[in-house]
């Protein structure tokens, strides 16, 4: 079992007894809260460009901002706006905080990659808000052309590990990116911290915590073999 790391901050996270199964993990909602910088960011949005405010209560969680734009206000540029709406997040990230035992996922996990719709100036600025540090493998939006629901980001995480997506787990939050897992031929473990377990269909296991996620994923480990 590799030694605990220590952030930046000091933390020192106690190591999760994990088993040896690679890891894809999404960042907002799995990893660390986000949803006040991301509402703050679409509320001021919306005023600036005269948008009705319930654009705040259709939020497509999950997707990049470039996609959640050309849904919302599909009469602007939606890669004008995303770059805009990613900016005004990575510039605020008060109230960004990591889950409990996300420190010890990232101290823990022998083959992770974390896999974002964020692009990385964001993803970067949101873990160092939440004290976590940056993982060995960081997949964003940068390293694909289609986003999640598309299996394409999944698919790009297993590849930066070097393994097959038949063996990956990946651990998602928002129905995009448990769509996205899915149709990438992946197991998924959904973390019910942004959405019902309802609106998650076709997951392996449902978490309340991360530090459920031991347990679960030995239940899963058979499939690993030989990968």
């Amino acid at each position: 079992m590799p030694a605990a790391a220590t952030d930046r901050s000091g933390y020192h996270p106690v190591v999760m007894d994990l088993p040896d199964i690679p890891i894809l993990s999404d960042l907002d909602g799995t990893l660390i809260d986000s949803t006040r910088s991301v509402i703050a960011a679409f509320r001021w949005w919306a005023e600036l460009r005269g948008l009705p405010p319930d654009v705040v209560d259709r939020l497509p969680f999950g997707r990049t901002s470039t996609d959640a734009a050309a849904m919302l206000a599909p009469q602007l540029d939606p890669a004008r706006e995303g770059a805009l709406l990613d900016d005004r997040q990575a510039e605020r990230t008060e109230g960004v905080a990591a889950f409990d035992g996300a420190h010890e996922l990232l101290a823990s996990a022998r083959r992770l990659a974390v896999v974002t719709s964020g692009p990385e100036r964001l993803a970067t600025a949101r873990l160092r808000a939440a004290g976590l540090p940056r993982p060995g493998f960081l997949v964003t939006p940068e390293c694909w052309t289609r986003g999640k629901p598309d299996p394409e980001p999944y698919l790009v995480g297993a590849r930066v590990l070097g393994v097959e997506p038949r063996a990956c787990v990946v651990l998602e939050d928002a129905p995009a990116g448990v769509e996205s897992g899915l149709a990438a031929g992946m197991r998924v473990v959904a973390m019910l911290t942004t959405h019902r377990r309802e609106a998650l269909p076709g997951a392996s296991a449902y978490l309340g915590s991360l530090r459920e996620l031991p347990e679960v994923l030995r239940s899963l480990a058979p499939r690993d073999r030989g990968a």
